[in-house]
């Protein structure tokens, strides 16, 4: 079994897979009279010719290490992933080998920061850290097959 260490987010080393949803240094604009910073279009919502929806996740926790064993994509439409809570949690991503996840890189997320997976990014499951969450999911619906699913040889991620 492969083990590899869950590293920081920065925008750098996930831009291969998406983009990070927190505020930039400075807003776009103020607006409500300038009560509100707004920090506009911090991703692309990809939908593959099907509907954006918006949805809860609801999702179990696991604790450090963790062995991934399980990664998928959606070939047709991006999926974004917002924390409701305040809790860090672990994006692990794959880039694509020829149709293939390669090898996972395992990122820890800090609390009220969001990701937004590009269409076709292999990824692993919702992964909650140490407590259940819940995550606004920002993702398509709609005709085509959109999610496959691979069992990979598992990948032992540490702290």
């Amino acid at each position: 079994m492969s083990r590899i260490k869950a590293k920081p987010i920065t925008a750098e080393a996930f831009a291969p897979f998406g983009e990070l949803l927190t505020p930039r240094g400075a807003p776009s604009k103020m607006i409500n009279a300038g009560r509100c910073e707004r920090h506009h279009a911090l991703a692309t919502v990809e939908r593959g010719g099907g509907e954006a929806i918006i949805s809860i996740f609801r999702s179990e926790p696991v604790s450090l290490p963790y062995d991934c064993a399980l990664l998928e994509r959606h070939p047709l439409g991006s999926q974004a992933f917002v924390p409701l809570g305040t809790d860090p949690w672990l994006s692990i991503v794959a880039p694509d080998e020829g149709g293939r996840p390669g090898a996972p890189i395992a990122f820890l997320v800090p609390a009220g920061m969001g990701v937004n997976l590009r269409a076709g990014v292999w990824h692993g499951v919702l992964t909650p850290l140490d407590r259940p969450a819940d995550f606004l999911v920002v993702d398509r619906e709609g005709e085509g097959v959109n999610l496959e699913e691979v069992e990979i040889a598992p990948v032992t991620v540490e702290a």
